[in-house]
């Protein structure tokens, strides 16, 4: 991909764009596929910290309303609106799951952005690493997902138990999921 393109883009008019789409809810960025504009000097850290051209964005809603505009292809990630689509680098995951409420047959994610995901089909449980350092996600959205964070991957951990493969896990509408890689 071209590292620039002759389109200027800006954070700013990204997000006036997503704050226009994202009326009544998430925008429907699965169904845009705008021309890439190229590369913004964005990156979203692996402690879920957002950096605009060397700088935390330090607005929470600023923050908020790109990611409602993130989307992912493969391995790359993009802000989109219904005419431009820009690169960003992701290190880890975009968002962190830093809270889990446990109900008898769900278990329901809560992100540093404020999304929300059930744990069970459409948004499994998914360890990666080794034994020596498991790294457990959760699917948001969209191929989007969460790293768990580690009080909240012990509170998961606490409420395990073993499974029909003989793993430690959690069930969550009706699925298993191991905690061991």
């Amino acid at each position: 991909m071209p590292e620039n393109s002759d389109k200027s883009v800006s954070a700013e008019g990204l997000a006036q764009v997503a704050s226009k789409a994202a009326k009544g809810g998430l925008p429907p960025v699965h169904l845009w596929n705008p021309p890439y504009c190229g590369e913004m000097d964005m990156v979203i850290r692996k402690d879920g910290t957002w950096i605009h051209e060397g700088t935390p964005i330090g607005r929470p809603a600023m923050v908020r309303l790109f990611s409602t505009i993130l989307k992912r292809e493969g391995d790359q990630y993009f802000l989109v609106t219904p005419v431009e689509k820009v690169g960003i680098q992701v290190e880890d995951a975009p968002f962190i799951a830093t809270d889990a409420d446990f109900s008898p047959d769900r278990i329901t994610f809560t992100t540093n952005l404020g999304d929300q995901a059930v744990a069970g089909p459409d948004n499994p449980i998914i360890m990666r690493g080794g034994v020596d350092e498991p790294r457990p996600y959760i699917h948001i959205r969209g191929g989007l997902e969460a790293l768990i964070d580690r009080k909240t991957f012990y509170r998961l951990a606490a409420a395990a138990d073993p499974g029909p493969d003989g793993r430690v896990g959690v069930t969550s509408q009706g699925q298993f999921f191991a905690l061991e890689p």
